[in-house]
């Protein structure tokens, strides 16, 4: 190893430091962290960032990764020296158009406008979020101008979380799946009283909820001394290596669904980061870059596996063992249906894998028109709700539990949204593949074994971590680029027998 690639990596695990630092606070606000602290928060974070960016975009890094660009010409794409140069490079050059302060500005900003959202929505009223989100909006079209585009404006955005993804593919993915997923939705309309779920329909207590939930996540192979479960407003997963995974829920008395498969979700989240090749630690291919790939872990845990009736042959009977009296009678068939019940949703996080790309649907539509300047940020509500009655048939009665009900846009997360469709899309794909490769993943899963599974992933996705561009990681995982038949194939098979249809 050269004495230039070691200062590098003392760099890039210096910097790594800083950002992790910020990651534990920003953890500590959504769980911990009294409402009174968010303006020094937001100070501490605004700190971290700039002072991160500062010594990422510095020169010395860049003139580093020039003699390094000539050191190791010849190297092999996929080592690790050749594979950490060119992505810090690739990051780099992208950073280095960011000006500093308007990083700072926008860490500050996002920490106030997320307690400021909380509150927003806990009083139901948008009023109290809206100047937070002007601020936020007119930031983030800052940075995607500083950052430059060709073709949209929100391809900048896009690529931060979704690398090579364009605005345009997403439109084109997105066509495609409303073609297959509108008749279904309508056919399903037709035969809605062909499943029911009013047995979930009473108090689950919430302790029992949290300890089956943990025994759940613990058998898929997250691992608690690598990583902790707490509860938040809304669930979501921070990682500040693959030995410290936090991953959050929330727990209702009567919405029983909502705690176990957010806590099935985010274990996917957290799988994937316990996943990362540990030399890979504090630098930039210990980063995921494509949320896309990340929802598909997620999406995949939560739902064609969390959802089969394979998971529940084997879970059933341990639920029942905690909720007796609100299960009694119910079999395997029964409540396999209940799980999969589609039924038009106000809440994207709580919807079924039939509607739910609908949700995203509305919310990229709006972000787009947002970032373009077609909509005002005040016209949100009335626009978010017009979009759910086009879309879902349904119109929320109030914006906790509409414009509301997501954080992303409070942390700045334009861009964001159409990574949660993309994962169903990849997470169909991913998983037809691994079958292919195992053919007895599904039997594994009605015995209660997912090692087979989980190390298919781990060894072809995980421990990967940011080496790959998401296009490049998916043509070598599965032998081509993202497509939406996998998905329309086993949506439309599951919800067919389902349904009767």
């Amino acid at each position: 190893m050269s004495a230039k690639f070691d200062q590098l990596r003392t760099r890039l695990g210096e910097i790594s430091d800083l950002q992790t630092a910020g990651a534990v606070l920003a953890w500590d606000q959504q769980t911990y962290m009294p409402p009174a602290g968010a303006e020094a928060r937001a100070m501490q974070l605004s700190t971290l960032a700039k002072t991160a960016h500062r010594w990422f975009v510095s020169d010395d890094i860049g003139q580093l990764l020039e003699d390094l660009e000539a050191e190791f010409s010849g190297a092999d794409f996929d080592s690790f020296e050749a594979s950490l140069v060119r992505v810090t490079r690739r990051e780099y050059d992208r950073d280095r158009r960011l000006p500093s302060q308007l990083v700072a500005e926008l860490a500050r900003t996002a920490a106030l406008a997320h307690t400021a959202w909380e509150k927003a929505r806990e009083e139901s009223d948008f009023a109290l979020f809206q100047p937070h989100l002007e601020k936020i909006l007119d930031l983030s079209i800052q940075k995607a101008e500083a950052w430059g585009y060709k073709d949209r404006i929100y391809d900048a955005l896009l690529y931060t979380f979704e690398p090579q993804m364009k605005t345009a593919r997403v439109e084109t993915l997105f066509d495609e799946m409303k073609t297959g997923l509108v008749p279904l939705v309508q056919a399903i309309a037709q035969r809605q009283d062909a499943v029911g779920d009013a047995f979930f329909s009473q108090e689950f207590d919430v302790k029992k909820q949290w300890d089956f939930g943990v025994e759940v996540i613990k058998a898929l192979g997250f691992d608690f001394d690598r990583g902790r479960q707490d509860k938040s407003a809304h669930p979501f997963t921070t990682s500040f290596s693959p030995s410290d995974v936090r991953l959050t829920t929330r727990l209702f008395p009567d919405m029983f669904k909502s705690a176990l498969f957010a806590s099935i979700h985010e274990a996917g989240h957290g799988m994937y980061e316990q996943g990362i090749d540990r030399s890979f630690d504090r630098t930039l291919l210990g980063f995921t870059f494509s949320s896309g790939v990340h929802e598909s872990q997620s999406r995949m845990w939560e739902n064609i596996v969390g959802r089969s009736r394979g998971f529940w042959i084997h879970w059933l009977p341990r639920l029942k063992a905690y909720f007796p009296r609100q299960l009694e009678g119910i079999g395997v068939e029964a409540f396999y249906r209940a799980i999969n019940r589609v039924e038009p949703s106000l809440i994207r996080v709580e919807a079924d894998e039939v509607t739910y790309n609908m949700h995203i649907f509305v919310r990229f539509e709006i972000e787009n028109a947002m970032i373009e300047g077609k909509v005002k940020v005040a016209d949100l509500p009335e626009l978010w709700d017009t979009k759910m009655e086009e879309y879902m048939g349904i119109r929320p009665p109030d914006v906790a539990q509409g414009v509301l009900q997501d954080m992303h846009w409070s942390s700045g997360y334009f861009g964001y949204f159409p990574t949660y469709s993309l994962g169903n899309l990849l997470a169909a794909q991913f998983y037809s593949q691994a079958v292919a490769e195992l053919p007895g993943i599904p039997a594994q899963i009605e015995g209660g074994e997912y090692s087979p599974l989980l190390d298919w992933m781990r060894d072809k996705i995980y421990k990967t971590g940011g080496k790959y561009t998401p296009a490049d990681l998916v043509e070598r995982v599965t032998g081509g680029p993202i497509r939406t038949a996998p998905f329309l194939d086993y949506i439309q098979a599951k919800y067919t027998e389902i349904y009767d249809l």
